[in-house]
């Protein structure tokens, strides 16, 4: 009950923190829009700048997503579970990822599937 309590703390969190970080990028990615461009190098520049920032906004918000359903499942009793084996999850493996879905087996079996796909 104390490692839920802990979990869930963490995930709070992390979830204060990419709020913060989304609504800057959000105004950066503002800011660039509006930028003026003067010639080709600024062009290459913003455009560069502007792409990781993308990348980067919708990392974020897919972490986002799952620290969101993360925190559904510890109110619904079902976090630690696996989405897959429904075995728990390893609490190492939740120390590191305290989002994770999927224990690291299946984990596995999921990122080799999406290999052989590709």
């Amino acid at each position: 009950m104390e490692q839920l309590h802990h979990f869930k703390r963490v995930l709070e969190e992390r979830k204060r923190e990419i709020g913060e970080i989304l609504e800057k990028l959000k105004g950066d990615l503002v800011e660039v829009a509006r930028a003026e461009i003067l010639d080709e190098g600024d062009y290459a520049s913003l455009s560069q700048e502007r792409d990781r920032e993308e990348k980067l906004y919708i990392q974020l918000k897919n972490e986002l997503g799952e620290i969101e359903l993360a925190l559904i499942k510890i109110e619904q009793g079902n976090y630690g579970i696996c989405e897959m084996c429904e075995e728990p999850i390893e609490i190492d493996r939740l120390k590191v990822k305290p989002f994770a879905r999927y224990c690291i087996e299946c984990r596995r079996i999921i990122e080799k599937e999406q290999q052989e796909r590709s």
